[in-house]
């Protein structure tokens, strides 16, 4: 029996998720991708979603058969135990220092494009962004559905447009351009490029609220994944066939320049307004799967029990002004080192992808038959992925290994038997 509200349906989740991978990525990434690799970052993409399929799916199993706010470090603790449980679940909230600010950044950088700010300004905006989040928090699940369902319909009408006035696709621009001689570019440019597929394990979350969780939660992945893939490639045609990219310093506003390209100065503010929106809607649900794990593990007795209440909608509220206040703090300790989103977005990948392995060798040990050799197929493409990551692997996997080490010392091995 779930712990939390059923009212999610299968359009709800299509939103949620298609909007999560869409947010801080479609406005940003092609451009960086396009930087990192040319038009071969167009064969990326179609590497990229290939790679990624067999994840969706595996998750998808995952959540239809243990649906758990805990999502993937739950997951994670049912294959390997309590120990496992805990390391992926601060792996997974140590994203907060890196990704979180990287998506503020993303946000407010849309308002740079059209109003000239400095620094205390742009830090201003995030935080109001995060307060709108918490705001939104209070209510409950099937309102920030409804919210990022629309956000979703925002976001596809824009790159139409582009694809419409910009009279794409062009023919001195195909659409998957001759590979020889480029191969060596796609793994700097697969390393950006995944996290436009970071939001899957965030999503696993939000399984517990759906209404029929084992019909509903893995259509709505498959689909939300399928949706933004679609639409991620579509964007890069765009951004290639008007060379609306160059450096990662530029590559934020590469969108606004191209609104203002085909459509004059005004169009400007509508990508400014529908791309903050976009940045939103995926910050609110990452910040919501936050939220709820620290809820489950409180629910669960391994975190303080006030955690563990809601409010009058059944929301998790003590959580998620937890994770707000958190991440307003990081945004402004990035803000003060000032450090870049390429950067940002880098190191939190790496967090990402050691997520996504643990919780695909989950799968294989969870589930059975051919899903079984699936998860097993996905846990290999994971650590390939890792490998492509090169150095920027590193914060993760050093992080993983001090956690590791910090557990320990609190709960020797010979005390974790006795617990369990």
């Amino acid at each position: 029996m779930s712990r939390l509200n059923q009212e999610l349906g299968l359009l709800q989740g299509i939103g949620l998720l298609s909007t999560s991978l869409l947010g801080t990525g479609i406005f940003v990434v092609p451009a960086l991708a396009a930087t990192a690799a040319g038009a071969a970052s167009l064969w990326a993409w179609m590497i990229l979603i290939a790679l990624v399929l067999p994840i969706a799916f595996t998750f998808a199993q995952l959540g239809r058969r243990h649906p758990h706010a805990g999502g993937a470090p739950h997951l994670i603790g049912r294959a390997f135990g309590p120990r496992m449980e805990r390391l992926s679940a601060w792996l997974f909230l140590a994203v907060l220092p890196v990704g979180l600010p990287a998506a503020l950044n993303i946000a407010s950088g849309f308002w740079q494009a059209v109003v000239d700010l400095n620094r205390g300004q742009a830090l201003t905006i995030q935080l109001a962004t995060l307060g709108a989040i918490l705001l939104l928090g209070q209510r409950p699940a099937k309102a920030s559905g409804l919210l990022q369902g629309l956000i979703a319909v925002a976001i596809i009408g824009s790159v139409a447009l582009i694809w419409w006035v910009g009279d794409l696709p062009r023919t001195d621009h195909p659409l998957l351009p001759p590979i020889q001689g480029s191969w060596q570019l796609l793994p700097a440019a697969l390393g950006v490029m995944f996290w436009c597929f970071v939001g899957i394990e965030a999503f696993t979350h939000m399984g517990e609220e759906f209404k029929r969780p084992e019909r509903d939660f893995p259509l709505a992945l498959l689909l939300g994944v399928l949706l933004a893939g679609l639409v991620y490639w579509a964007c890069s045609v765009a951004v290639l066939s008007f060379n609306a990219y160059g450096n990662v310093q530029t590559d934020a506003a590469s969108l606004p320049r191209l609104f203002d390209l085909l459509l004059g100065e005004r169009a400007r503010w509508l990508v400014a307004v529908v791309g903050y929106l976009a940045c939103f809607a995926s910050i609110n649900v990452y910040i919501q799967g936050f939220a709820r794990l620290i809820w489950s593990l409180a629910d669960e007795g391994k975190l303080p029990a006030r955690l563990a209440r809601r409010n009058h909608h059944g929301v998790p509220a003590r959580a998620l002004l937890l994770v707000v206040l958190g991440c307003a703090l990081c945004a402004s300790l990035a803000g003060l080192l000032n450090l870049t989103v390429d950067d940002l977005i880098r190191y939190a990948n790496g967090n990402f992808v050691v997520i996504y392995l643990l919780s695909m060798a989950a799968g294989a040990v969870l589930l059975r038959g051919l899903w079984r050799w699936l998860a097993s197929f996905s846990a290999l493409l994971c650590a390939l992925v890792l490998i492509m990551l090169g150095v920027d692997a590193w914060y993760a996997l050093g992080l993983l290994g001090g956690l590791a080490l910090l557990d320990c010392a609190r709960h020797p091995p010979m005390q974790a038997a006795k617990v369990t």
